[in-house]
């Protein structure tokens, strides 16, 4: 069954939250949001696209790191108003170098590194 549906970016100031999971693993990789143009492309090109709040910008997944994502399934929630990406990711999908954003574990006390990363940024980064 479909219907037509569509995101509701009125709700929230033109900006929707993404959660973005591994397509195989399900895990979590990274949090980000879409705009309308963002949306678009990544429709139009199968291959993730944000709006960038801090660089109030559009920006492909990858496109100074390499490390695409490259989407496999799109989720919707119940308010339409965020959604999951289930990607490939090709590489990693954390600027500082690890394979998700969520890299740090609560211990009860602080936060732990649970990963190790799988590569350095001042490396993929430079500028």
């Amino acid at each position: 069954m479909t219907t037509e549906i569509e995101l509701n970016f009125a709700k929230s100031g033109g900006l929707l939250p993404v959660i973005v999971q591994d397509f195989a693993s399900n895990e979590v990789l990274m949090l980000a949001y879409t705009n309308k143009e963002a949306w678009q492309q990544t429709i139009a090109t199968g291959k993730a696209h944000f709006w960038s709040r801090s660089r109030q910008k559009l920006w492909l997944k990858g496109e100074s790191s390499g490390h695409f994502q490259i989407i496999k399934e799109i989720m919707l929630d119940c308010d339409e108003d965020t959604v999951v990406f289930k990607v490939e990711q090709r590489g990693a999908a954390c600027h500082k170098g690890y394979r998700s954003c969520f890299f740090r574990r609560w211990t009860g006390e602080d936060f732990e590194v649970k990963d190790k990363p799988v590569f350095d940024p001042a490396e993929v980064y430079k500028k």
